[in-house]
């Protein structure tokens, strides 16, 4: 495999304000004016920056225990999950909570509990999917208004079966890839969790560590993959055949733990090892 695109790390990006250092970044999303929200752990948790990386402004501080995953729905609201509190939550843009979705500091298997949910997607008709992955081994379904609707996984490295479900993302016919991180493999389902595929990436250039989908990302007919073995960002079509992959340039070396694209291509990358987060252009 080769690069799909020559990319470029944007230098520079962003400009932090004065007195604030990133500490680990979890998680990158942009919304539908392609403001860039980063999500770090560290005080502020969330900081929002414009497309060139001007800043803002920030929120959050005290309200996060560990953040580990970012996400904006269609009408923008974010949606943050916390490993450390066990919760979902949903917030507007200027960080008022609008919804919580398990129980505070409350970790378990019932219904309206998770044990450290790592990524939340959405449904084309609104529903969202909680991919409960560090304490549990499954996927979760509410409705648009946080009522439980269904869930489905276990323990385990067959169909249907999750070792550590880390990212989760829908396409434009409700279908659902979840990032199974610890079984080198992305899963594909029906909206009702019937198993549809599995997709092991493949490849002399691949690490003998294997794949591993730390990170995915949606965008058309190219799934982006934040490989955290492998150090890059893998491309999938969405018969998960690799197309390539975007190398990250300078600090390749940290492992990439989020991937978002913008609605102009550009590609942001968040590291937790790294405390970075980094924008890529094609040239």
């Amino acid at each position: 495999m080769a690069d799909i695109a020559d990319y470029r790390p944007v230098a520079g990006w962003p400009t932090l304000p004065a007195k604030v250092k990133l500490g680990p970044v979890s998680a990158v999303a942009t919304d539908s004016a392609d403001r860039v929200y980063v999500l770090q752990r560290a005080d502020p948790p969330v900081l929002v920056f414009d497309q060139e990386g001007e800043f803002l402004r920030s929120w959050g501080e005290g309200r996060l225990k560990n953040p580990h995953g970012l996400r904006t729905d269609r009408n923008d609201h974010l949606w943050v999950t916390d490993t450390g509190r066990h919760v979902v939550m949903k917030f507007d843009t200027q960080g008022k909570l609008l919804m919580t979705l398990g129980r505070e500091s409350l970790p378990g298997d019932e219904p309206d509990q998770f044990n450290r949910p790592t990524d939340v997607a959405f449904a084309p008709s609104g529903e969202v999917y909680v991919a409960d992955g560090y304490g549990n081994s499954r996927v979760v379904k509410f409705s648009k208004e946080g009522k439980y609707l269904t869930q489905w996984g276990k323990p385990g490295s067959g169909a249907g079966e999750f070792n550590l479900p880390h990212s989760i993302r829908t396409d434009g016919d409700g279908r659902v890839y979840v990032g199974d991180r610890e079984n080198d493999r992305v899963q594909v389902f029906e909206a009702d969790g019937k198993f549809v595929a599995e997709w092991k990436a493949s490849g002399a250039e691949l690490p003998a560590a294997g794949f591993a989908p730390y990170g995915l990302y949606l965008d058309h007919d190219r799934l982006f993959v934040a490989d955290g073995r492998a150090q890059r960002i893998m491309v999938l079509d969405l018969q998960g055949q690799p197309l390539g992959y975007v190398g990250t340039g300078e600090g390749d070396s940290n492992a990439p733990h989020w991937v978002c694209v913008d609605s102009q291509g550009a590609i942001y990358v968040a590291y937790v090892d790294g405390r970075r987060v980094q924008k890529l252009v094609a040239k």
